[in-house]
């Protein structure tokens, strides 16, 4: 082990030099002046990558629930997307939910955004947008503020409009009567 150390250590700064003088020599740099702005020119190649990986990190945190795994009696909080490719069984407040063909969620979950092409089954409370897509099975108690059904898509259970809880009841009083 004392071995390794020293040996990444030396590697790496190795690594870095070839590099900062292959670059002044593409560029053509030789004299002192000229390399100091390669260095800089070098430096900024690396302050590219940067803004990309902060560009990633506005997408947010991200949770996969592969095919085949199955998620049960978890509480999913922090998490921005979660995509459901298996089963979950859990409670979640979150910004994003994705159920694919395959994957199925029950329980309960308040987010912004609904994308189901799975099966849902529970308490949805969509604060935005619910789009049921023509392989989406939604059922339970669902609240959305808007709604987007596909032909095919299907959506069952105690339904209202509107994400406050008087609006709900106000939505389901009007469904009732009619």
């Amino acid at each position: 082990m004392a071995v390794q150390n020293p040996f990444f250590g030396k590697r790496e700064p190795e690594s870095f030099q070839p590099r900062s003088t292959s670059a002044s020599s593409v560029l053509g740099g030789a004299t002192a002046p000229g390399s100091s702005s390669t260095t800089a020119a070098a430096a900024q190649p690396a302050a590219t990558p940067k803004p990309a990986a902060s560009a990633s990190d506005a997408s947010g945190s991200k949770l996969t629930v592969g095919p085949n795994i199955k998620l049960k009696g978890v509480e999913i909080t922090d998490c921005d997307t979660l995509v459901v490719e298996g089963t979950v069984e859990a409670t979640m407040d979150s910004r994003v939910i994705q159920i694919a063909e395959n994957g199925a969620f029950k329980g309960s979950a308040e987010i912004d955004i609904a994308e189901i092409r799975g099966e849902f089954d529970g308490s949805l409370t969509v604060r935005q947008k619910l789009v049921i897509y023509s392989s989406g099975k939604v059922s339970g108690k669902i609240r959305y503020g808007k709604v987007v059904i596909e032909e095919g898509g299907q959506l069952t259970g105690e339904i209202a409009s509107g994400t406050t809880a008087a609006g709900a009841a106000a939505g389901a009083a009007v469904r009732m009567a009619a």
